[in-house]
């Protein structure tokens, strides 16, 4: 990961690229090891124009975006969910073009006071707010929305049907396993939510991060897998010792950018939460920050 990140400044971010009849895709000029390249918006239709996920505010993606399309055509504006790379430039957008904006909610209130609040955008509300199933029609084009909670309760992947192609957004990544961040993210939400996907026939994912997955079931049960087996670790590990997640991000995450460990003790404490709820372990209750908790195996 760490040479696709010294790489990035190869990525053409003036590039509008068609990949499929009814698709382009637009990448914002926003590398990090969180995002990989950036944002990747995707452009559906050649009549009437959807956007799925616009992106940060970044003046010249939002420009680039605006200047690619006749912005009279853009009619739709979908949101995956409303984490700060993918939603704000949608009410930009929405000023621009007079089109109006569609995700599941705007952002979770219940998050306030969590370490990560900041990557939420508080701004964005969405004029229609979607549910499991909705559709969404333009002129060419077919949109289904899939319901996807645990990366953050108001993910929605979008499907288009014509071409059974799915946009997954941040529930399933093309290059990285998915950040769950409690109390918002919930890691039974989102195994079941992986568990849903395989429900679907899709021929191929588009993450907003990373490459196309060209075999998505095989890729879904590869995650399931990891994550059963995530847990599978940390049940051994306790049954030796009790321990805190500061200890545990290295015993797990050893080879894994240690830029990302704040990120990954987030996604430990989720798992930590699901086994605690499966009275599996316990949790030391006291006024220690979540990394300082220790966690026992429950012998019961």
């Amino acid at each position: 990961m760490q040479k696709n990140l010294r790489n990035h400044s190869l990525k053409n971010y003036d590039n509008v690229e068609k990949i499929s009849f009814l698709v382009k895709k637009l990448m914002a000029p926003n590398p990090s090891p969180f995002t990989l390249f950036g944002t990747g918006t995707f452009i559906i239709g050649r009549k009437q124009v959807c956007i799925i996920d616009p992106g940060p505010l970044i003046e010249s993606h939002i420009n680039k975006l605006l200047s690619s399309i006749d912005r009279k055509r853009i009619s739709h504006i979908l949101v995956t969910h409303t984490h700060a790379d993918h939603s704000p430039a949608a009410n930009i957008l929405k000023k621009e073009t007079g089109a109006k904006t569609y995700a599941y909610d705007s952002y979770p209130k219940g998050i306030i006071g969590n370490r990560f609040e900041e990557a939420h955008d508080k701004n964005f509300v969405p004029d229609i707010r979607l549910k499991d199933n909705d559709i969404i029609q333009g002129e060419d084009w077919t949109i289904k929305a899939i319901h996807t909670p645990g990366h953050t309760s108001n993910h929605l992947c979008y499907s288009l049907e014509q071409e059974k192609i799915l946009f997954t957004g941040d529930h399933v990544m093309g290059w990285a396993t998915t950040v769950v961040v409690p109390p918002d993210g919930d890691m039974d939400d989102y195994i079941e939510s992986l568990k849903k996907l395989l429900l679907y026939d899709y021929s191929i994912y588009y993450p907003t991060h990373g490459n196309p997955i060209k075999e998505p079931k095989k890729y879904v049960r590869g995650l399931i897998t990891h994550r059963k087996m995530r847990e599978v670790q940390i049940l051994e590990e306790l049954k030796k010792n009790s321990l805190c997640i500061d200890e545990m991000v290295p015993k797990f995450y050893s080879t894994t950018d240690k830029r990302l460990w704040p990120a990954a003790s987030m996604s430990l404490l989720a798992t930590l939460i699901s086994l605690e709820k499966k009275k599996k372990i316990f949790c030391k209750k006291n006024d220690l920050e979540d990394n300082k908790k220790v966690w026992l195996y429950n012998k019961l």
